[in-house]
C-alpha cells in the first residue's frame, strides 16, 4: 500500500506541474527579439479588380472643362420615391449633383468620358491617376490636369475566433493582416494563431487560399497575404482545445484529474495482481 501511495502522489505532482506550464502557441511574433529587423518580401498596394467602384476627379484651371470629365449623380423625386442616374457635366437646375462612381466591368475596364474605355485592372490608384492624366494630355483635352483616384468599396471580411467578426471597410493603400485583426478587436484566447486562413479572389474569379502563422513574424512578413486586398476573407479557426469542447467529454483526457484517476486505478490493479500472485 505504501508503494501505491507514493506512486500515486508522484504521478499527481508530475501532472499538476505539467498542467501549469505556459502554452507555446499563444504569443504573437515569438521569433522577434530586441533589435530584430524584418522587412516584408514585397509591399502590395490595393489593386483595381472587376466590380470595384472608383471615385475619379479631374481638376483643371477651367472649372467648366473639369466638369466634362467628372461624373455626378442626380436625384429625381417622383411620387415620394428617389431614382438615381449618372450623367456627365453640370446638371444645372435639373437636380442636386453629387459625385458618382465608376464601376469596373468584368474585363477590367471603365467607360471614361471622352476617352472611352480604359483598362485599369491591376493598377493601384496612383497608376490609374497617372494613366488618365497621360491620356488627357496626349489628346490635348486638358492642360496640366490633376487627377485624384479613390477606392469607394474597399473592404474585407473577418470571421471566426475574433472579438468582433464582420465586414470592415478601410481607406489605406496598404492594409496588413495585423491591421485587420486589430480592427476586429484581436483574436480570442482559443484562436489557432498558427493556422489562419486568408481567402482571396483572383482576377479570373477563382479563390486562392493562404495559411498564416502569427507566431512566426518572418514567415508572416513573407506571405503573399501579409498585405490584404479588397474582398479578402480572413477565417480564424478555433484551436484543438475548443474543437474538442464540441464533443461530450472531449477535453476530459487532457485534464490532470483524469490521469490521476487513471494512475490510481492502474496502481490498484497492479497491487491486486501482486497480492494474488504471492
Amino acid at each position: 500500500m505504501r508503494i501505491k501511495f507514493f506512486a500515486t502522489a508522484t504521478l499527481s505532482v508530475a501532472l499538476l506541474l505539467g498542467s501549469c506550464s505556459t502554452p507555446k502557441n499563444i504569443n504573437y511574433f515569438q521569433d522577434v527579439h530586441s533589435g530584430t529587423v524584418i522587412a516584408p518580401a514585397k509591399q502590395l498596394d490595393i489593386k483595381v479588380k472587376p466590380e470595384d467602384k472608383l471615385s475619379i476627379i479631374v481638376t483643371a484651371q477651367d472649372p467648366a472643362l473639369s466638369q466634362l470629365f467628372n461624373l455626378v449623380s442626380t436625384q429625381n423625386r417622383l411620387g415620394g420615391t428617389t431614382s438615381t442616374t449618372s450623367q456627365v457635366g453640370n446638371m444645372g437646375d435639373s437636380g442636386s449633383g453629387q459625385m458618382a462612381y465608376y464601376t469596373v466591368n468584368r474585363m477590367g475596364d471603365i467607360d471614361f468620358p471622352v476617352l472611352g474605355e480604359l483598362h485599369v485592372a491591376g493598377m493601384n490608384r496612383y497608376e490609374v491617376a497617372d494613366y488618365i492624366k497621360q491620356r488627357l494630355s496626349e489628346r490635348d483635352l486638358v492642360k496640366n490636369p490633376i487627377v485624384t483616384v479613390e477606392f469607394a468599396n474597399t473592404g474585407i471580411s473577418i470571421i471566426g475566433e475574433v472579438a468582433a467578426p464582420g465586414r470592415y471597410e478601410f481607406n489605406k493603400d496598404q492594409m496588413t493582416i495585423v491591421d485587420a485583426i486589430a480592427m476586429a478587436g484581436d483574436l480570442k484566447i482559443n484562436a489557432a494563431r498558427s493556422n489562419i486562413l486568408v481567402m482571396r479572389k483572383n482576377s479570373d474569379g477563382k479563390q486562392e487560399g493562404f495559411r498564416i502563422d502569427l507566431t512566426d513574424m518572418h514567415s508572416l512578413a513573407n506571405s503573399p497575404a501579409y498585405y490584404l486586398q479588397q474582398d479578402d476573407v480572413i477565417y480564424v479557426e478555433p484551436n484543438d482545445k475548443l474543437k474538442r469542447e464540441t464533443t461530450p467529454n472531449g477535453n476530459t483526457p487532457y485534464t490532470p484529474a483524469f490521469w490521476v484517476s487513471m494512475g490510481s486505478f492502474a496502481m490498484t490493479i497492479a497491487t491486486l495482481v501482486i497480492t494474488l500472485t504471492k
